[in-house]
């Protein structure tokens, strides 16, 4: 039983060690979860991400940005939330997207953000204050 378990262990170790990480670019275009639609650019040597869309983005006529109101920097709560820089720093190392920033309008507060791509098409995202395991995870799906 031992010897099967560490069979296991040992191929599911080398699968994962000659699995192909994506490129680091791969993170780059438009994805959507429910609650959100983002596109990812390139920022000089990081990532950033402006909102395109959240769920009550819109005022009343549906047309409308709102603005963003909680915004602890008061010169900026006018702006529209609509196109607003989402995400900033994210930084690719070893295979993960780290040491990001996101600010959310909900509450004004800014985020570290973590993430990974599952696949080509498939990006994990991780918010939180202080350490990850206090965040909230997000699963995001690639818009062609």
């Amino acid at each position: 039983m031992k010897r099967t378990i560490s069979a296991a262990i040992l191929l599911l170790l080398t699968i994962t060690s000659f699995a192909q990480k994506l490129p680091a670019d791969q993170i780059l275009g438009t994805w959507q979860c429910s609650d959100y639609k983002i596109e990812v650019y390139k920022a000089g040597s990081t990532y950033s991400a402006k909102l395109l869309w959240s769920k009550g983005m819109f005022e009343a006529d549906g047309k409308t940005s709102k603005k963003d109101i909680k915004n602890p920097n008061e010169k900026l709560r006018s702006r529209p939330v609509e196109g607003l820089t989402h995400i900033t720093e994210l930084v690719y190392k070893d295979g993960e997207y780290v040491d990001g920033k996101l600010y959310s309008v909900q509450d004004g507060n800014t985020y570290s953000l973590k993430g990974k791509l599952n696949g080509v098409n498939d990006l994990e995202t991780r918010g939180y204050k202080g350490v990850p395991m206090l965040g909230k995870t997000y699963k995001w799906k690639r818009l062609q």
